[in-house]
């Protein structure tokens, strides 16, 4: 009646045929921790795609901060809404240079799922309880998520994308497509990090380094667009998934900017404080009282101090702030309020 079924045999051949001889085909995927059946209708990497967004980590990234913790207006950028602008990033970058789209989406969308509440200050909080290994990373732990605490049987290639998205993770991913959501992620919060620097207040359109605006313009949909042409056009010119070295200098001076005048700002260091004795608070009761982590999100074969933080670190800031209040009251909050 007019339709053509197009099942996994026919989308690998798909990609077999269009996709650029860089890109990585899920029909080559060195598979999964547990052997299991491939789907009739999607490839591999459009099943991990699907099952990450249907995870509850994934759900939890609503109610968890990207920078501003606890910020008053509805417009400021979330875990979640980072995630959705990365994965789109790294889609259009896939897209563009014909690598696997689905692999990056799969990607993207995992990627922060390991966050504690309260931002990359959850991780400056747990480090601490980990001298050995060289503190605590959210990379890492959205895979122990997806391994251990929601086991989602993930492909080799998205578990090694979303371990290796940071920049400061060695070694770096395998594929050209976890490339690309390198360089989406960093794009997505450069970009979305300074329109909400300038809704909060914390700087003025004027105060941007003048390379970027000079390039660009004002912080917005010219400096998205201006760099993802950038990674296209330095992928081409050089065979792999990188930004031409111009505007990579220019990303690079702005991103030193945010963290000097934004990230690690007087006015954010309040709320940050406040934010790491919470989580710290959080962490000390629960490695006294193991007991109470719940049994569904608890690794009986982890030791203590893992077990705690993989509690702590799945809470969202609102659930959170509700514990500490239920345990300790409001002292100590330093002004975040539910």
């Amino acid at each position: 009646g007019g339709f053509v079924l197009r099942d996994r045999p026919a989308r690998e051949a798909e990609e077999a045929d269009r996709l650029a001889p860089a890109a990585f085909r899920s029909a080559d995927s060195r598979g999964r921790a547990r052997p299991e059946q491939p789907d009739r209708l999607r490839t591999a990497f459009q099943l991990d795609r699907d099952r990450v967004m249907h995870s509850k980590a994934f759900r939890r990234l609503k109610h968890k901060t990207q920078v501003f913790v606890n910020p008053e207006g509805d417009h400021y950028v979330t875990r979640l809404t980072h995630t959705i602008q990365v994965t789109q990033i790294a889609r259009a970058l896939a897209a563009a240079l014909s690598l696997n789209e689905d692999l990056a989406e799969g990607i993207g969308l995992g990627h922060d799922v390991g966050h504690s509440p309260f931002g990359h200050t959850g991780e400056e909080a747990l480090s601490p309880y980990f001298p050995t290994t060289g503190g605590w990373h959210h990379a890492a732990q959205s895979v122990r998520i997806y391994e251990v605490l929601e086991d989602l049987n993930l492909s080799w290639e998205v578990r090694d994308g979303i371990r290796a998205h940071s920049w400061k993770i060695d070694p770096p991913p395998t594929t050209q497509e976890a490339h690309c959501v390198r360089y989406a992620d960093r794009i997505a919060y450069l970009t979305h990090d300074a329109l909400d620097a300038l809704r909060a207040g914390i700087l003025t359109d004027d105060e941007f380094p003048r390379a970027m605006t000079a390039r660009f313009g004002a912080p917005g949909s010219s400096w998205i667009g201006g760099m993802i042409d950038a990674v296209i056009e330095g992928a081409l010119e050089t065979g792999e998934v990188r930004m031409r070295d111009e505007v990579l200098a220019d990303m690079n001076e702005l991103r030193d900017f945010m963290f000097e005048r934004v990230y690690l700002s007087p006015i954010q260091r309040r709320p940050q404080a406040a934010a790491i004795d919470i989580i710290r608070r959080l962490m000390d009761h629960h490695l006294v009282r193991p007991e109470d982590i719940p049994a569904s999100y608890r690794d009986n074969d982890a030791d203590r101090v893992v077990q705690a933080a993989d509690y702590i670190a799945g809470m969202t800031d609102r659930f959170a702030l509700l514990t500490h209040e239920r345990l300790f009251g409001d002292d100590g909050m330093g002004g975040l309020t539910i």
